[in-house]
């Protein structure tokens, strides 16, 4: 039996498709999990989006590649959005790596691993719409949380963006085999769903011929043993009195919008080929707010973008300080070789693009902590996720926090938890973007 370890890399979409190949080398009899020290073959299921996670899929290669020589080690296979992107360059530039697997031929990564291991590697690479959308997981992270992609691809084609180069055209699952999907892992102990896409907000488009997220998310409540269902990646030009409403009106759906805008500016935003400016963006904002008043709003900025001028920066930054974004994470704009953007003119200096981000960061940190601030004495609902040995105490996320991208609420107990069950905290105090409190 041979024995498999993997990382992977990336988006929480990334790792489903990892979860699924999981499965898959599971059911063909390897022993899945094991260290990399130990391991026959270690996969890299990379991110090839922007240049940081590049230079990440590389060294994660270049470091599993070191256990041919110290470890058990037989081959390195290089899967997911770098595979897919560069093919056989992977192999050819970093010599390290045994096999490259574009995301078409995940569904034969067990006879690809075995040739790998047996000395006949051999690159592979499906078709994109080759990628199975359905199918059984192992879940990677906590069995409580887990992520639910409804679709792959993505047709908005923002100049920045390699994601249709490298995913192509967006393909939703239909709403049964969502529900399907759900259901099992409901029934496997997780409590906790977050719904994810390239754009969750355009989901059913392709199949339906119109957005079919309200109706999915309305079949997803009625799921016995799920409590909280998160949704990510929500275009803003899509977001729809009826979502809103929705998020409202169901108490299984945690009050959060992910909402990436990007820029406020309306040329940048044209040049990025996306809709809007700022006064359309402050007027969603104000809407979902009135709508929802206890939402917790999050979004992702890029500074930086090729002709983004000290004013454009400015009202960007100003934009910042107005909407008092929940939570924001702001990026430097990075020159993706194939898309429009990057033949741009007036590309921005690399220092001005990080002097920008981290401005608008440290505005940002004075935003959440200040909305940190008003939790303390409130009592929030934690899902418990972790005991932390440092500094004794439990560690969980509120409904207003997604895993990975969100702070935690750390909290004190006087019995015993269990991970993965609810608990009510209440707020003592703060710590920039995490909660400190004790159990009720």
């Amino acid at each position: 039996m041979y024995k498999i370890s993997m990382v992977s890399l990336g988006c929480p979409k990334n790792q489903v498709d990892a979860e699924m190949m999981l499965y898959s080398l599971k059911q063909a009899g390897y022993q899945i999990g094991v260290p990399e020290a130990d391991a026959d073959a270690i996969i890299i299921n990379t991110c090839g989006f922007i240049e940081d996670a590049k230079s990440e899929a590389i060294e994660n290669i270049l470091e599993a590649a070191q256990y041919k020589t110290d470890g058990n080690c037989k081959a390195v296979i290089v899967t997911g959005c770098l595979a897919e992107r560069y093919r056989d360059d992977v192999t050819t530039e970093i010599p390290e790596a045994d096999v490259c697997v574009g995301i078409g031929s995940n569904g034969n990564i067990a006879e690809i691993v075995k040739n790998a291991i047996e000395g006949k590697a051999q690159n592979s690479y499906g078709a994109k719409e080759d990628l199975n959308l359905n199918g059984k997981r192992i879940l990677g992270g906590w069995p409580f949380t887990a992520y639910l992609k409804i679709g792959d691809g993505c047709d908005n084609c923002c100049t920045y963006c390699a994601i249709p180069k490298i995913r192509g055209k967006m393909r939703s699952r239909t709403i049964e085999s969502c529900v399907a999907e759900a259901k099992e892992l409901a029934q496997s102990g997780v409590r906790e769903l977050i719904v994810v896409a390239q754009d969750t907000t355009a989901y059913g488009t392709d199949l339906y011929g119109e957005s079919r997220l309200c109706e999915l998310l309305r079949e997803l409540c009625k799921i016995d043993g799920i409590e909280w269902i998160r949704t990510l990646y929500t275009y803003p030009e899509r977001i729809t009195d009826q979502l809103l409403q929705l998020i409202a009106n169901e108490p299984k759906l945690v009050k959060y919008l992910d909402i990436p805008i990007q820029h406020v500016n309306g040329e940048i935003l044209k040049r990025m080929n996306r809709r809007g400016d700022k006064q359309s963006l402050t007027a969603l904002i104000n809407k979902i707010r009135s709508t929802i008043p206890d939402v917790t709003l999050r979004t992702t900025l890029i500074t930086g973008f090729p002709g983004e001028t000290e004013a454009q920066y400015d009202e960007l930054h100003q934009f910042v300080r107005e909407a008092q974004f929940d939570r924001l994470g702001c990026f430097t704009y990075s020159a993706e070789e194939g898309t429009i953007a990057a033949e741009l003119p007036n590309q921005i200096d690399e220092q001005v693009k990080t002097d920008r981000a981290e401005h608008i960061m440290e505005t940002q940190l004075d935003i959440a902590s200040a909305k940190n601030g008003e939790k303390i004495g409130t009592i929030q609902r934690v899902l418990i996720e972790g005991w932390d040995d440092y500094i004794k105490c439990y560690y969980g996320r509120s409904e207003a926090d997604a895993p990975e991208i969100d702070g935690k609420v750390f909290f004190m107990a006087k019995e015993q938890l269990l991970i993965g069950d609810f608990v009510n905290v209440q707020i003592n105090d703060i710590i920039e973007y995490d909660l400190l409190g004790e159990q009720l």
